[in-house]
């Protein structure tokens, strides 16, 4: 399914993101990522996973490492110059393991860092801090914890700064928050499936009512061979050991033997508020990297593509280069594990954008 590059998008503010011409790189199958924790006030510790890069070989170190604070205790790999750097950010209730076909990718050409937001996977769960001011301080920290923002405070010689993020879902809105507090310290964003729709206005739903609408239905959480099964006839072709891990992050086996979303109610419930007050419409014209945008399968009424075309349209209003773009109208949310070579491609886009990338498009 890989083979796949999906559909070019043009029209006013997008340019058709196509095909990479550089050979995709091979997944590092042996490859395995370091765990580190960076603190944050309030005793927040937000974990991410280290999956080294071009510099670094098999990292292959067990357990959960300390960085004591953002910028301090930097992995050794982060002080070899000359790669970029690229922070990946998971979607709603997931973990980081969901960007593991990418990461072992991106790491042959990259220092690449996937992180657990706040409330998911092995990160904290405070009751607060939900609002997307700390959600974009929480991966600040992670970057600059992991000295991947290193890279950006060191233009090359071209004057590019080479620091790129990456979201999905949710994450794709997080991932935009961060790109604009960061302004030019971020070369790129890239937004997979997410992060260019306003949900409150196309859904018409409150946050409460959205959740139920999106709940696993009974039959999937009887137990977690039904939880596995139920993720692998998704895509059977994909399936593999890093699909099973990320989808058993997602969950906890209760003592009945049924399975329940591993994110605490009150981590999911504050998640989803955060997503409720983002406005694409403000938000992504105001980022001055460059965007890439990756689009999965769309509704009947194909709200998310217009949903995009319009933010498109809006960051070509206030002068900001294209969004580089690609719809997958035969493919689900999860692209990362569908087509992880066409979100490499993205990627590579943003991180070392076209020297013409800031005029404007109109397809």
């Amino acid at each position: 399914m890989d083979g796949v590059h999906g559909l070019p998008l043009t029209g006013p503010g997008l340019r058709a993101l196509g095909a990479d011409p550089s050979p995709p790189p091979l997944p590092a199958q042996i490859a395995e990522p370091a765990g580190f924790m960076v603190a944050m006030d309030g005793a927040v510790r937000i974990h991410f996973l280290d999956w080294g890069g071009p510099t670094t070989g098999t990292r292959g170190r067990a357990g959960v490492h300390s960085v004591a604070e953002a910028g301090g205790n930097v992995p050794a790999s982060r002080h070899h110059g000359g790669v970029p750097g690229v922070l990946l950010i998971h979607g709603l209730a997931q973990t980081a393991w969901f960007w593991a076909p990418v990461a072992r990718r991106v790491r042959a050409m990259a220092s690449v860092v996937a992180m657990d937001l706040r409330g998911h996977g092995l990160s904290d769960a405070p009751t607060d801090g939900y609002d997307h001011e700390q959600l974009a301080e929480d991966a600040i920290a992670v970057a600059e914890g992991a000295g991947l923002l290193a890279y950006a405070d060191d233009a090359g010689p071209d004057g590019t700064r080479p620091f790129v993020v990456a979201g999905h879902g949710f994450g794709a809105v997080v991932a935009a928050w961060t790109a604009h507090a960061l302004g030019d310290r971020c070369a790129g964003l890239v937004l997979v499936d997410g992060g260019w729709t306003d949900l409150p206005a196309e859904t018409g739903m409150t946050p409460d009512e959205w959740l139920a609408a999106i709940a696993e239905p009974p039959e999937v959480l009887r137990s977690m061979d039904a939880w596995l099964a139920d993720r692998n006839a998704f895509d059977p072709a994909t399936w593999d050991a890093d699909q099973e891990r990320a989808a058993r992050s997602e969950v906890v086996e209760t003592a009945a033997g049924r399975v329940k979303p591993a994110i605490h109610g009150h981590a999911l419930s504050a998640s989803v508020g955060a997503l409720w007050t983002y406005r694409p419409a403000s938000t992504l014209p105001a980022v001055v990297a460059e965007v890439a945008a990756l689009a999965a399968r769309d509704d009947d009424a194909g709200r998310s593509l217009q949903a995009l075309r319009v933010t498109a349209a809006a960051r070509a209003g206030a002068g900001r280069g294209p969004v580089h773009a690609a719809s997958f109208p035969g493919l689900g949310h999860n692209l990362m594990r569908y087509v992880p070579n066409a979100v490499v491609a993205a990627i590579r886009t943003v991180g070392a954008p076209p020297a013409d990338a800031g005029a404007d498009a109109s397809g």
